[in-house]
C-alpha cells in the first residue's frame, strides 16, 4: 500500500518506518528542512532501541522516503496518517492547531478518495473536527479514522511489529477493510483488530494511558505511607501484583511519571471532564500525587543537607524521563535538578542517552560526564533519577573512592536494601527503609 505520514516526531517516524517493514511505499512529511535532510542521509533524529536497522533498511530499499512537500507525500497515498504534536495548552487541554491547520491543507490538495487517520492522541470528537475541516475544503469522497498509538518509548518497535491489539475507530466499511488489510501482517498471531466507532476510539486511549498512571501514583501513595508504617514497598507490590486482577506492572514506586503521554494525556482527559460538566476526582488526585511525589524525593535531599547546598556537589544519575530513551519531555530530574541550583548546589550529571536534549531544552548551569562515575568524583550524594540498566550494578568500592560522602537518594529503587547496607553506604530510597550511615556506626 502507499501511505503517508504527516509528522516525524517520535510515533510518525515509528510509524512510517515499521509500516514500510512489511512492504508498503511510505513517505513520511515535515516542515524542517533540515531534519528531512537529516533522515534522507540516514540519520535518526531519535533514540529508540531497535529502530535504526528497520529505519536503514527501508530506506536501501526505497519504502521509505522523506519530503518536505505535502502535496508530493500524498499524491498517490491511499492512507494517510496524522502524526502531529498536539501539545498540553495553559488550561491542561491539547492543542490541536497541528492537526487542523494539516487536515485543512490536506483537503485542498486530494483530488480521489483517501482515508486520513489520526494517529496523534487526540480528544474525544477531534475526528468529528477534521471531517468538518475537510468537508469545507472538497468535494472530494474521504474518510476519517481514529486509530491511536500504544507505543511505549523504548519498546516502541516490539510493539508496533508485534501490538497487543490495534484499536480503529470508524463507521465506514471501505475505511475497515483498508485498515484491515494494512494491519493484517501484525496480528498474525491472533491478537485483535478492534473496530468501535471514532469517539470510542479516541476515549479508548486516554482512558489506557490514564489509567496505567493511576496505577503510578497509587504505587507513590503507597509507598509514602510505607515509610510512615515501617512496611517496605517491595513486599506490597509483590503481594498484591501476583493477583491476576491488578497484575505486576506499572506497580514500581518512583518520583513519579513524566514524558510526553502521560502528564499529557491524564491532563487533557481531565479537561475533556470539566468541559462536560463531570469532576473527574481520580484524575485530579493523580495529577496532585505525581507532583507531589517529585516535591517529596527533593525535601528527603534538603531534610539531609539541612538546607544548605553552599560547597555541595550533588551527583545525578538519569536525566531522561524513563530509560532506553533520550526523551526528557516532563522528566522529574528537570525541577528536581533547578531546585538543587536555586539553592545553591553544584550539580554534574550523567545519562546514557539524554545529556544532548536534556542540556539543549533546559540550559541549566550544570556539568556533564562522559560515563557514571565521572560525577561521582568529590561528590556529597548521588541521586538515582532513571532505572538505566547500566545503573544497576555499579562497583562501588570504585563509587566509594570517588565520591566525599558515601550518601545516595534512589528514586528508583534500584539496590537492595541488604547489599547497600554491607556496602556502608547511607541510602535514602522510596518506601523502603532508610540506610543512615551515621545511625550504624554509633549503634
Amino acid at each position: 500500500m502507499k501511505i503517508a505520514v504527516v509528522g516525524t516526531g517520535y510515533v510518525g517516524l515509528v510509524t512510517g518506518t515499521c509500516l514500510s517493514e512489511t512492504g508498503n511505499e511510505v513517505t513520511c512529511v515535515d516542515i524542517n528542512k533540515q531534519k528531512v535532510q537529516m533522515m534522507r542521509e540516514g540519520h535518526l533524529p531519535i533514540y529508540e532501541p531497535g529502530l535504526e536497522s528497520l529505519f536503514h533498511r527501508n530506506i536501501a530499499e526505497e519504502r521509505l522516503l522523506f519530503t518536505t512537500e505535502l502535496a508530493e507525500a500524498i499524491e498517490d497515498a491511499e492512507l494517510i496518517f496524522l502524526a502531529l504534536p498536539t501539545p498540553m495548552g495553559d488550561d491542561g487541554s491539547a492543542d490541536l492547531s497541528y492537526i487542523l491547520s494539516a487536515s485543512a491543507d490536506i483537503a485542498k490538495l486530494i483530488k480521489g478518495y483517501k482515508v486520513i487517520i489520526t494517529k496523534s492522541t487526540v480528544p474525544v470528537g477531534t475526528a468529528d473536527k477534521v471531517t468538518a475541516i475537510i468537508k469545507a475544503n472538497t468535494d472530494v469522497e474521504f474518510d476519517v479514522v481514529s486509530n491511536p498509538e500504544f507505543l511505549r518509548e523504548g519498546v516502541a518497535v516490539e510493539d508496533f511489529m508485534k501490538p497487543e491489539r490495534i484499536v480503529v475507530g470508524t463507521k465506514s466499511d471501505r475505511a475497515r477493510a483498508l485498515l484491515t488489510q494494512l494491519y493484517s501482517p501484525y496480528v498474525r498471531q491472533g491478537n485483535p483488530i478492534i473496530f468501535m466507532d471514532e469517539r470510542s476510539s479516541e476515549l479508548t486511549k486516554y482512558a489506557a494511558n490514564s489509567f496505567l498512571a493511576t496505577k503510578i501514583s497509587f504505587m507513590n501513595e503507597i509507598a509514602n505511607l510505607c515509610e510512615k508504617l515501617g512496611a517496605d514497598v517491595d513486599m506490597v507490590r509483590m503481594g498484591i501484583g501476583s493477583d491476576s486482577r491488578i497484575g505486576k506492572r506499572f506497580l514500581f514506586p518512583g518520583i513519579g511519571y513524566g514524558g510526553s503521554c502521560f502528564p499529557k494525556d491524564v491532563s487533557a482527559l481531565a479537561k475533556s471532564a470539566d468541559e462536560s460538566y463531570y469532576d473527574f476526582k481520580i484524575l485530579n488526585a493523580v495529577m496532585e500525587v505525581n507532583k507531589l511525589q517529585k516535591v517529596a524525593f527533593l525535601e528527603k535531599v534538603k531534610d539531609y543537607f539541612n538546607y544548605d547546598f553552599d560547597g555541595k556537589k550533588i551527583a545525578v544519575w538519569g536525566l531522561a524521563f524513563k530509560p532506553e530513551t533520550d526523551d526528557i519531555r516532563e522528566a522529574p530530574a528537570i525541577y528536581i535538578l533547578k531546585e538543587l541550583l536555586e539553592y545553591g548546589a553544584t550539580v554534574a550529571a550523567y545519562d546514557p542517552e539524554a545529556i544532548n536534549n536534556f542540556d539543549n531544552y533546559t540550559n541549566l548551569k550544570i556539568s556533564y560526564g562522559d560515563d557514571s562515575y565521572e560525577v561521582l568524583k568529590d561528590a556529597d550524594a548521588l541521586l538515582i533519577l532513571t532505572e538505566w540498566a547500566v545503573f544497576r550494578n555499579p562497583e562501588f568500592s570504585k563509587m566509594k573512592d570517588l565520591m566525599k560522602q558515601h550518601v545516595i537518594f534512589d528514586g528508583r529503587n534500584l539496590f537492595d536494601i541488604d547489599t547497600m547496607l554491607n556496602q556502608g553506604f547511607t541510602y535514602n530510597s522510596i518506601g523502603r527503609t532508610t540506610l543512615d550511615l551515621f545511625q550504624k556506626v554509633e549503634e
